[in-house]
This record gives C-alpha cells, structure tokens and sequence, in this order.
C-alpha cells in the first residue's frame, strides 16, 4: 500500500537504516543540508533520537527498511511520540541501489542514502505497527503457525527425496495416503532396515507400529475393502485429521 508522498519545503526527511546493533541516520532539511550519525539500538539512544527530532525546525518525515524485527522497536517509539513513519520496499531499495551505484553493494551510509532518495521521490510504503493497530498477537500466532508449516514441509520433502530412496525406497506411494501417521511412527521405530534385521520376524510383527496393519486388523477396521486395494496397506482405523494432501499433517 502506497504512503501519501505530500511533502513541503519545511519538511525534514529523515533516512534509517536499520541494522542489528547500530542504526544509520541520515537526515536532510529542505535546503539540502544533510546530517548523518549512528546511534545504537537501545533505549538511551532512542530518546536522543526524539529529543533531536522534536528539535527540528519542521516536521520529520522518517522512513526506514524493515529488517527482521530489528526496526519494531524503534519504529514504535517513533509512532507513539507522533512522529511520521514510513516503510521503505527492500526490493526497491535493492533496484534503486544498483542503478544509481551501478553495484550490489551494501553498506550503512550508501544504504541510509537510497533510502532517503525514494523517500524524496515519494517511493514508501504505509508502516503498520501491530501493536498500535491492536493485531499483534494474531499476527505473531500466524507467524508461528506458517514457520511450524515450512518446516513440516521441509521434513517430508527432506523424507521422500533423500531417506526413503536410500533405504525404504519401495515404501515411499504410501505417504500420500491415510497412512502418514502410521508412516512416522514405523521410521521413528525403525530408521533403517538393520533395525528392522535386528528383530525376529515374530517380534518385527508384533511390534506396535507393525501390528496396526496386520491383515487381521484391517478386516476388523473396514471389512477389509480397502486393505484390498492394489498398493495400498491394510487397515484403515486412522484419525480423520490425516488426508490425502501429499505431506505430514
């Protein structure tokens, strides 16, 4: 979402780039003088930051880049003492970079400069601060929840691409189905066909994971219809949560 760019000659701009322990300002009134310094990520220097900003002759127009979450801290104080907050698009600044330095190259001073410059030219985007907007919680929650899905994902492909072609290579149709439950639990039991060698076939059959698909459950669960099928295992007693979606979960 686009910011509103409208701009005066009294208006200050201000550039920060954020960085983890230390953050570059550069800061530009409207007869071109420019300022730069470095403050640390901290409380002390946050207050100085205010202090110089209520200072200015003029409103401050900030914009930062987001990195990580290092810039929430200070984009929130900026906010809540009323300040005027942009956010700057990495991909633009990483275009806009390489065309007026004619390189890839990164660091804090030429990274505060390009930021200014499409702050200038009105290149910014609206800065959504959770916790003013009173979503934080949920946005945090979603967060959590597509991490848990990108490495589940990771997991199973990490599974079927690399473990079962090495080992299980024969057992690898059964994940797309109402099997993946039973699926880990058997390599959590026995990771590698020598922990399967390990035990007598009398023991290998009566283990827990393996007991779940003797012939005699599945009858006892579907009637045996679908533990008849060509390719596929007997018995079919699983939980409804586990469907055919290609991955674990």
């Amino acid at each position: 979402m686009a910011e509103d760019t409208t701009l005066t000659s009294q208006t200050w701009l201000v550039a920060i780039d954020i960085g983890k322990a230390f953050h570059a300002v550069l800061v530009e009134g409207g007869d071109g003088k420019r300022q730069q310094f470095r403050m640390a990520n901290h409380v002390e220097d946050y207050d100085r930051l205010v202090v110089f900003l209520r200072g200015l002759p003029g409103p401050a127009r900030i914009a930062l880049e987001p990195t990580g979450d290092f810039h929430r801290t200070l984009a929130h104080r900026l906010l809540r003492e009323g300040f005027s907050v942009v956010s700057v698009s990495s991909v633009a600044g990483a275009r806009y970079r390489e065309a007026l330095f004619n390189s890839w190259d990164k660091n804090d001073p030429k990274d505060a400069h390009v930021i200014l410059q499409l702050l200038k030219h009105g290149i910014v985007q609206h800065y959504h601060d959770p916790l003013l907007a009173g979503d934080h919680d949920l946005q945090e929650l979603a967060k959590t929840y597509h991490q848990i899905v990108l490495a589940r994902k990771r997991l199973a492909d990490s599974l079927l691409n690399h473990y079962l072609p090495l080992y299980f290579p024969e057992m690898g149709r059964y994940w797309e189905s109402t099997r993946v439950e039973w699926f880990v639990e058997f390599l959590e039991q026995f990771p590698t066909p020598a922990a399967v060698q390990a035990l007598p076939k009398e023991a290998f059959r009566s283990s827990s994971t393996v007991a779940w698909i003797s012939p005699s459950a599945s009858r006892a669960s579907s009637g045996g219809a679908r533990g008849s099928r060509s390719g596929a295992m007997p018995g079919s007693a699983w939980p409804s949560g586990w469907r055919r979606s290609g991955r674990c979960g």
